[in-house]
């Protein structure tokens, strides 16, 4: 495999695995679920570009142009980079032989970011501390990313299975 292929096939499991992370959101929107408005993180980098990292409550923060469209951009990145990630910490041969421990203990691993990073930075807290249920947001991000890793998982096996 050459390093364009590689590189191809570890953005394509990253838009894969991140589809399966939405197709998931979306059940669980559909049966009453409160879930991520991706527009917030849209607002969110929007505000990064003018300097502010963090914020008292990001939903009244100053709306940014195409905040939607910048927040499903940075989400399917942000995809992207895990799936780097896993890359770089499983080896490039995993993408022709899949394994699901690995990307499974990666979704899970990348749970940190919203729980340290994202949410704080929008005024929830650290692990949603400062919501009225930080455990129940914690557990369904946490689920919400193992989803995320069973998807790096499948999207390999279905490239893998495609390239062949």
């Amino acid at each position: 495999m050459t390093a364009t292929q590689e590189l191809l096939r570890i953005v394509l499991i990253g838009c894969g695995a991140t589809l399966i992370m939405d197709l998931w959101l979306m059940f669980l929107k559909r049966i009453g679920v409160q879930t991520l408005n991706f527009a917030f993180i849209g607002r969110w980098v929007g505000h990064l570009f003018r300097g502010r990292i963090a914020h008292a409550s990001i939903g009244k923060a100053s709306p940014i142009a195409h905040e939607a469209l910048l927040g499903w951009l940075t989400h399917y990145a942000v995809g992207i980079a895990f799936a780097f990630l896993l890359t770089g910490v499983a080896g490039v041969a995993w993408m022709q032989a899949p394994s699901p421990g690995i990307a499974l203990l990666t979704g899970i691993g990348t749970v940190g970011f919203p729980l340290l990073v994202m949410q704080p930075a929008m005024g929830l807290g650290v692990a949603a501390a400062k919501t009225p249920t930080p455990f129940r947001n914690c557990i369904r991000s946490l689920l919400n990313h193992s989803v995320f890793g069973y998807g790096l998982f499948i999207s390999a096996c279905v490239i893998e299975w495609t390239a062949r």
